[in-house]
């Protein structure tokens, strides 16, 4: 047998989800394999950055049992998610637990970059807003907190360049993942020494920048006996597991917009032009010389997640019963309650909330709670309660000139017919739906493809594997019973700002 295979592995937030595709984008072999998350403290969220291999050496394992043989895969491709704060060795050995995008404990340290540097300043030069779930407040955060840390710390990586350097031994900092530093000029595409030297950051604890499609080194033999993989084999540099995920959703092209329905929730716009929004999230796309503005919010599917772990035991009984995800339960009950939920609004900031508001003190919260309401309402009413935070990422993108008319949805939450179209009647956009069980793992693979030269380039990579299987177009009736809704959900925060500080500091004593 001949290479014909590309491995695309996704390091997420809850799960690490490994994929084999063959070349024309089909799913040969697939792999989940969870590893815990520690909250250490109140804004603290951290993972063990060792047990994310030990993950996918399992996964590999798993994958080889069912048939694919190691010398079949051409290349490995690895996305990782965002914003992970992992300071290692000179052989890479971890230091420390991993402090991930949830992490919010950096406060002080990004008030510090405010004050000192001039946010505007750093907004400019960054693409991005400063707030402690950025990388740059972390390393500060151990600086300050963790000394003994900071000062054996040999370099900075997050989850896929930490994967690559275990794979192949190479350090690497690709330019999708820039965008967690605020002295990374994200106009063109390198690390400004000034700003860098004004935290008292030394440059030297970052890797070399790679393209995300650059070979960055072969599976070395150390690795080839933990994972099963072949010694020799090419690895990429791969990406931001967001910007992966919208590779993998067809979007190669300024104006295409990827909507994002994993754990985590938004938009990612393809733009070729840096547009800086000081609320939104500007990072560059896999694809070189293109950028991705993002809305990225903590409630996505993971707020349908956490209702379900703490509040869905009757859909998690039923879908035994009927052989059926309790998110399918649950989207049918969802779909017998008028838009609006009857009144029920649902304010999605289960860990704080990033953008357009930036608020780490921000919490979740059900308004309209009667006697009337059933637990399908509040089903309904969390589905509906994402579909605004997106909506309110869409409306201040427009605000810079980036312009959606349609959207490519992956992950999880695009299974639910139901919550798609509720995104649609919401946003007022058409929603394409390609297949997104591995939209994240197939754009780390298609980096592989391009990488090695199955494809020609990303055009051709994409024609070749993404195909469009639904799509959703608005109910203007009930877009138009949204639109006030809408309205009342972004006037909940403003109400609600001073008392989520409020509670923030009582939960301190």
């Amino acid at each position: 047998m001949g290479k014909r295979f590309l491995l695309g592995v996704d390091v997420g937030t809850s799960a690490c989800k490994m994929a084999v595709f063959d070349f024309e984008g089909k799913v040969v072999a697939a792999h989940t394999g969870t590893y815990p998350t520690y909250y250490p403290g109140i804004g603290c969220v951290e993972q063990d950055a060792d047990e994310w291999w030990q993950a996918i050496c399992q996964g590999l394992a798993d994958i080889f049992q069912k048939g694919i043989l190691p010398e079949e895969i051409a290349a490995v491709g690895i996305d990782g998610t965002s914003w992970a704060c992992l300071p290692v060795d000179r052989e890479g050995r971890p230091l420390d637990r991993v402090m991930l995008w949830l992490d919010r404990r950096a406060d002080k340290e990004a008030l510090w970059m405010k004050e000192r540097l001039g946010e505007e300043r750093l907004i400019a030069l960054s693409g991005n807003p400063v707030d402690p779930a950025y990388i740059t407040p972390k390393m500060l955060w151990l600086m300050e907190n963790k000394p003994e840390i900071y000062k054996k710390a040999y370099k900075f990586l997050q989850s896929n360049s930490y994967i690559v350097y275990r794979l192949t031994g190479e350090f690497s900092q690709e330019y999708s993942q820039g965008y967690g530093f605020h002295f990374f000029d994200i106009s063109r595409g390198c690390w400004d020494e000034k700003t860098a030297e004004e935290m008292g950051i030394s440059l030297d604890l970052m890797a070399p920048l790679y393209h995300c499609h650059e070979v960055v080194g072969t599976v070395t033999q150390k690795a080839a006996r933990e994972t099963g993989l072949v010694p020799g084999t090419p690895v990429v540099a791969g990406g931001l597991d967001a910007a992966c995920c919208t590779l993998g959703a067809g979007v190669v092209k300024p104006g295409q917009t990827q909507e994002q329905g994993g754990q985590s929730g938004g938009m990612g716009i393809q733009v070729d032009r840096p547009l800086i929004h000081p609320k939104l999230i500007l990072g560059y796309h896999v694809i070189p010389d293109q950028w991705l503005l993002q809305g990225g919010t903590v409630g996505g599917g993971g707020a349908l997640r956490w209702f379900c772990e703490q509040l869905g035991t009757f859909e998690q009984i039923k879908g035994r019963e009927l052989d059926l995800s309790p998110y399918e339960v649950m989207s049918q009950e969802a779909a017998g309650v008028r838009p609006g939920s009857d009144g029920l609004l649902f304010l999605p900031y289960l860990a704080g909330e990033r953008s357009p508001i930036w608020d780490s003190k921000a919490r979740g919260v059900f308004f309209g709670l009667s006697y009337d309401k059933s637990r399908a309402h509040m089903i309904r009413s969390v589905m509906e309660g994402v579909g605004y935070s997106l909506l309110h990422n869409l409306h201040t993108a427009e605000e810079v000139g980036a312009v959606v008319e349609s959207m490519n949805s992956v992950g999880g939450s695009a299974n639910s017919k139901v919550w798609t179209q509720i995104k649609a009647d919401i946003t007022g956009k058409v929603i394409h739906v390609p297949y997104s069980d591995h939209a994240a793992s197939l754009g780390a693979a298609l980096l592989a493809g391009v990488g090695i030269g199955v494809y020609k380039d990303f055009e051709e990579a994409v024609a070749r594997t993404v195909r469009i299987e639904r799509t959703h177009t608005p109910d203007w009736e009930k877009h138009r019973i949204y639109q006030g809704y809408y309205e009342l959900y972004l006037s909940l925060y403003e109400r609600l700002k001073d008392s989520f500080g409020t509670l923030y500091r009582l939960q301190q004593i």
